[in-house]
């Protein structure tokens, strides 16, 4: 038997998941805080119970993050391992593709160095959401002046925890992010993003990006 748990759910979305399956014995579980939990596809048997996966996931996190955080390039602008795993969970949730984590932790990297806002839409929906629910609906400008330690449109720095439960790419690319000068991306609307190192050239991007999603 197995259940899976991909990567970037949050912590309550998670507790669901294992909560609902009623392959998995004892008793429901509580909620764990963000970002302790390995994103991962786990094989039990008829006598696993669901404290017992809980408790798994949590080690292999622990495994995983430890890793990222000894293996971390010098020059990154993060204390903590903790630090890591937020910022990794911002990763995760922007990026659809593996290939680009390292890139996407670069722009967020070189940010922070220039003390430049992350200006995270998925923070803003975190801010929103705490973790419980999906949005259902995109975000206006009215969410992004939201006021919340979690909007890093507003904030300067990471949010005050995880806003997801990152995997082992997101977590290794913001441990070895790729070197670029870039400050900026947006959707390309075919799953990817495009990546600027100004903001006249990401501008243009975004009126791309626009015309896409008008014309479909």
């Amino acid at each position: 038997r197995k259940v899976t748990i991909p990567e970037g759910l949050t912590s309550n979305e998670i507790v669901k998941i294992i909560n609902s399956d009623p392959r998995i014995k004892g008793k429901l579980v509580k909620m764990v805080s963000e970002g302790l939990l390995a994103p991962n596809t786990y094989s039990f048997d008829i006598n696993t119970s669901k404290i017992y996966i809980l408790d798994i996931m949590k080690k292999e996190q622990e495994r995983l993050v430890q890793t990222a955080w000894d293996n971390r390039r010098i020059d990154l602008p993060l204390n903590t391992a903790e630090e890591l795993v937020i910022l990794a969970s911002i990763v995760e949730r922007e990026a659809l593709k593996n290939i680009e984590k390292p890139i996407i932790a670069s722009v967020f990297i070189n940010r922070m160095k220039r003390k430049m806002r992350l200006q995270s839409d998925p923070t803003v929906i975190y801010a929103l959401t705490q973790g419980k629910s999906s949005l259902k609906r995109r975000l206006t400008r009215k969410d992004l002046k939201k006021k919340s330690d979690f909007n890093t449109y507003k904030v300067f720095g990471l949010p005050p925890t995880p806003i997801c439960n990152p995997g082992k790419e997101a977590l290794m690319a913001v441990s070895q992010p790729a070197e670029t000068d870039y400050l900026y991306f947006v959707a390309d609307g075919q799953g990817g993003h495009k990546f600027s190192q100004n903001l006249q050239q990401h501008n243009n991007y975004v009126l791309q990006y626009r015309k896409i999603t008008r014309d479909k």
